[in-house]
């Protein structure tokens, strides 16, 4: 049994079972990434502390590379800590709800979640993954056995315990939920408690970087039995061991949780209050934190992120920086399932005409780089792929023989969020389609709706960001064949159905060399380019910008006193901030 993590864990037996103008692109109006359901963001970092040499398998580079506004305006302070005060955090979107089984949780969400929750792993900023509640996590010899034993002691804000028992009853949750079942269950076997803090997690095949997706996860998070048992799973009154204790929650206005006196972190928080206040539109938000109507935000706005960088008067901190495995892209995402993009030969108009170059220099100010699938050059999984190149010369064509064949022209509906922003990049998406003589009908509605449309399978093409991570196989949920469906839910939300992308990626999983691991990587990346699922367009940049008086937001901490990772695609920590 190898050990992943600190310290003992039990293994006892135990019984409970479970089952642009003439140039092209899409914009992103929607933030939403691995992090729902099974996996999150990429973490600009690479390596794993795994025992048996994996840490190969990613790539020795730089972790949590980052741009900022130089030392003192970087969210890192070596001052005394200041006990109490309170911050106001302005965020992207506003959730359905809290409950880590069942919700969506986006990058908003995952701000909400480590409030109130503490995930079961953290990333370190070197890009090791470590136990964060959990006390370790074991595997066996070829990975598809899997065992975490949580820290003793540890209590519920309710103040249950959490041990083996409330973990069983999360884990059984998440696989009982409609949603996340369709994420776990095509790779998690079986599951029991195999101890008084312990449960036992039986794979269907090897999942090396398994820990990744405890971590970097909805999954992480664990909620006290008393709210999964309350009416609803107790959405809207989330509970957990976090550093802060859930207080009230104004849909669309607010939500506010106050410190956990009883937390397990000896001394913190520091913070007595927090507030997240959901403010969607981007300059507005920027508004509101120049105004002191919020202190601190995050933004992926480039006329934000330029407007911040090198300003004395805010602390700044970006994730530009060079990083290892996926970012996070901007696409469109199409719905091969349905007309008129069950047709690779539409799929291929719109990706001949669309120039990634060119979105990424009108529509993003040349901010965020172009790509041309979901790694970036200079990471060990990058290669030339088939993707179809720009040319609108050759598009035009192509649309006009589309148009004689079918008696009508490519027409498609382009779902984006109902803020100006999205909309004027939906304009700029119209503008270029119809330079080459394909017609788009720009729908607007809420982020929430935009998710559900997209899970359903109720679109034709959605704005979308998504598939960074420091492990490409915790992209597996979104590209895998086992979770695409025609109809209801469908985790693989664009329904591609490639039998060589399901095998690359159960390759890659289980690769225990870089070698392998890198070849079924790259090989995962040329079928997306010869699918066309995605409509690539450029990286995503996130900012995080506070006032001045924020102190340490950008400085976490692990239990053993590691630095964690900070600053992870608009994803931060509040436990170690003061003001």
């Amino acid at each position: 049994m190898q050990r992943f993590g600190v310290g003992k864990g039990a293994r006892n037996s135990g019984t409970a079972e479970g089952g642009s103008a003439n140039e092209g692109g899409f914009d992103v109006s929607q933030e939403f990434d691995r992090r729902s359901f099974l996996a999150r963001s990429a973490v600009t970092a690479s390596g794993i502390a795994m025992a048996g040499g994996a840490a190969e398998l990613l790539g020795a580079d730089i972790a949590g590379a980052t741009i900022d506004n130089g030392k003192g305006l970087n969210g890192i302070s070596s001052a005394k800590p200041k006990r109490g005060g309170k911050l106001t955090i302005g965020l992207q979107a506003e959730e359905q709800g809290f409950n880590p089984t069942t919700g969506r949780f986006d990058y908003s969400g995952f701000m909400y979640a480590r409030t109130v929750f503490d995930p079961l792993m953290v990333a370190t900023a070197s890009g090791a993954v470590v136990p964060y509640l959990a006390e370790s996590f074991t595997h066996n010899s070829d990975y598809t056995v899997w065992t975490i034993t949580l820290r003793p002691n540890l209590k519920f804000h309710d103040g249950t315990p959490c041990d083996g028992a409330a973990l069983f009853q999360n884990v059984d949750a998440q696989y009982k939920s409609p949603l996340l079942s369709i994420a776990l269950k095509p790779f998690v076997a079986s599951y029991k408690q195999s101890g008084p803090l312990s449960l036992e997690l039986t794979l269907s095949h090897p999942v090396v970087t398994f820990p990744y997706a405890l971590s970097e996860t909805q999954v992480c998070f664990l909620a006290a039995p008393s709210m999964l048992n309350a009416p609803n799973g107790g959405t809207n009154n989330p509970v957990g061991t976090g550093p802060f204790v859930f207080k009230e929650w104004i849909p669309n206005d607010h939500f506010t949780a106050t410190a956990n006196p009883h937390y397990w972190r000896p001394g913190l928080p520091y913070l007595s209050q927090v507030t997240f206040k959901p403010i969607p539109d981007e300059q507005a938000r920027a508004q509101a934190l120049q105004s002191g109507t919020i202190d601190i935000m995050h933004t992926t706005d480039p006329s934000n992120l330029k407007s911040f960088y090198k300003n004395k008067s805010y602390a700044y901190v970006s994730n530009a920086g060079k990083m290892v495995g996926a970012p996070n892209v901007n696409c469109q995402m199409l719905n091969t399932a349905a007309a008129p993009f069950n047709d690779i030969e539409a799929r291929k108009i719109v990706a001949m005409g669309t120039s990634a170059a060119a979105y990424a220099k009108i529509m993003d100010q040349g901010v965020n780089a172009p790509v041309d699938g979901i790694y970036l050059p200079g990471s060990p999984y990058y290669s030339k792929t088939p993707y179809p190149k720009y040319n609108q010369a050759a598009a035009k064509k192509a649309a006009s023989a589309y148009a004689k064949k079918h008696g009508k022209p490519l027409s498609f509906t382009l779902n984006v969020v109902a803020a100006p922003q999205n909309i004027r990049q939906g304009e700029y998406a119209q503008q270029v389609m119809k330079n080459i003589g394909v017609n788009v009908t720009i729908k607007e509605m809420q982020q929430n709706e935009l998710i559900n449309n997209a899970l359903f399978g109720s679109y034709q093409s959605t704005a979308w960001s998504q598939f960074g991570g420091l492990s490409p196989d915790l992209n597996y949920v979104w590209f895998s064949t086992t979770t695409a469906h025609a109809t209801g839910i469908s985790i693989n939300m664009a329904r591609n159905m490639d039998p060589q992308v399901e095998s690359a990626l159960i390759a890659g999983e289980g690769a225990t060399n870089s070698k392998a691991r890198v070849a079924a990587f790259r090989k995962l990346n040329e079928r997306l380019g010869a699918d066309i699922p995605y409509i690539w367009l450029d990286r995503t940049t996130w900012g995080l910008v506070s006032k001045t008086k924020v102190q340490n937001w950008n400085n976490p901490t692990t239990p053993d006193g590691k630095k964690a990772l900070g600053q992870n695609q608009g994803v931060w920590w509040l436990t170690q901030a003061w003001v």
